[in-house]
């Protein structure tokens, strides 16, 4: 593998300097730096970041490989500037056996554009009455450390504690889709002003807060991990402080989408603003920003979610809920939580490699750019602004909510322990 000379980036939004790449591991961080017989990147003006990682990602494969495979998501991974991604256990068949979260780990090292570190399911075929396979999964070549039903609720107390209780034993997490089912069922969109407006059935944001103050008060009396999938609402916010504030071992994720948009959307019944949980109020908005600036908010995950078109484009009642967000997320965030000042770029790398990868017990990823660290990294073009074109995306699915809205930064590099996986924003 040649070496790659990184010339003149602003290694975490800081002071510019160069990066020398051998092989796969990052071989000196300083200026003026040269190396004979090097590829050269010019990469002036830029941002440097390790690469990205994503504790939330859909990749449908096995059984829905119409609307995602694990080539298609990882190639949109690595368009986006992530390096790994956790693929989440609601396949066909689910992923709750060893075999199954096997074939989706050898998948990922197959087609290498991203690292596929898979996620069990928490109880068999995400049907909330039994424990999975735990134990076996953990054990497996795919070395399974978070699990979730993602898609459906733990709702059972009873079986949510035997799942802390059986991670513990080996330091394991559970991540939490936070939706008590009886409060949402026939819910079409956030229960408020706008869903009453319309006629739709709400989902009320006590469905979420419920199950999240339940958890992290079970958490706290297993001593467990627990981790709230796609945190919403304002209320989350408060509870999740608290809970922390007490010691409990809890952290929680919030996607870009619940960072930008509102349920105002909805008035357009345009299927492409349905997801799960819905979007919320503005003034919810406004918290779940300031909480991922503080800290309440561990980090960002996309909840890539593929559809295919005949999924999406239906009346609103009938359409699938999920966005695909791979591609977008680092622009979406450059756009919140940047450009509004309330995050620093190294505050991005925190909150999107850094501490992902903690949670997730990534190796390799989410750490330091300097040297002797593997060259996991992404280049973004901060200056760069352009309209969101949908047909140039890499996943094999086009559900997108910010198609022809002006979104700030441009991915132009990623690279895998020195690979290069994008190079001038084109996949190799």
């Amino acid at each position: 593998m040649s070496k790659i000379l990184i010339r003149g980036a602003k290694v975490l939004g800081g002071e510019p300097q160069d990066v020398l790449i051998d092989g796969p591991t990052i071989a000196e961080v300083g200026t003026g730096l040269s190396a004979e017989g090097a590829e050269v990147v010019e990469a002036a003006g830029k941002v440097l970041l390790p690469g990205l990682v994503d504790l939330h990602t859909h990749l449908r494969e096995p059984g829905r490989e119409d609307s995602e495979t694990v080539l298609t998501g990882t190639r949109a991974a690595a368009s986006g500037g992530y390096t790994a991604v956790f693929a989440m256990a609601n396949t066909f068949p689910v992923a709750d056996t060893a075999g199954v979260v096997e074939q989706v780990y050898r998948l990922g090292q197959e087609h290498g554009y991203c690292d596929v570190q898979p996620i069990g399911a928490v109880t068999v075929g995400l049907e909330g009455r039994k424990l999975a396979e735990l134990g076996a999964m953990h054990e497996s070549a795919a070395g399974v450390t978070v699990f979730s039903d993602d898609g459906k609720c733990v709702d059972d107390a009873v079986i949510m504690r035997r799942a802390l209780e059986y991670v513990k034993a080996f330091g394991g997490v559970v991540a939490q889709h936070a939706q008590e089912p009886r409060l949402t069922e026939g819910a079409q969109m956030n229960e408020g002003v706008v869903s009453a407006e319309l006629g739709l059935g709400g989902w009320p944001a006590v469905a979420e807060e419920s199950i999240i103050a339940r958890d992290v008060l079970l958490a706290e009396h297993v001593g467990s991990r627990v981790h709230i999938c796609h945190l919403s609402t304002a209320g989350s916010v408060e509870i999740v402080r608290w809970a922390k504030s007490r010691g409990i071992d809890v952290t929680a994720e919030v996607t870009p989408h619940h960072l930008l948009l509102t349920d105002e959307l909805v008035r357009s019944y345009n299927p492409v603003y349905k997801v799960n949980p819905p979007l919320r109020t503005e003034k919810d908005v406004l918290a779940l920003r300031e909480a991922l600036a503080d800290g309440t908010i561990d980090i960002v995950a996309t909840d890539h979610a593929p559809h295919p078109h005949e999924d999406k484009d239906c009346e609103w009642a009938a359409a699938a809920m999920g966005m695909v967000g791979l591609e977008t997320a680092l622009s979406v965030v450059q756009e919140t939580m940047v450009e509004t000042g309330l995050l620093d770029w190294a505050g991005v790398a925190s909150r999107m490699s850094f501490r992902p990868a903690l949670i997730g017990q990534a190796t390799g990823h989410g750490r330091p750019v300097s040297a002797g660290e593997p060259a996991n990294l992404t280049l973004v073009d901060t200056e760069y602004r352009g309209s969101v074109d949908p047909a140039g995306f890499a996943s094999r699915s086009r559900n997108t909510p910010y198609e022809g809205r002006e979104l700030p930064g441009r991915v132009t590099h990623t690279w895998l322990r020195g690979k290069a996986t994008l190079v001038d924003g084109k996949l190799t």
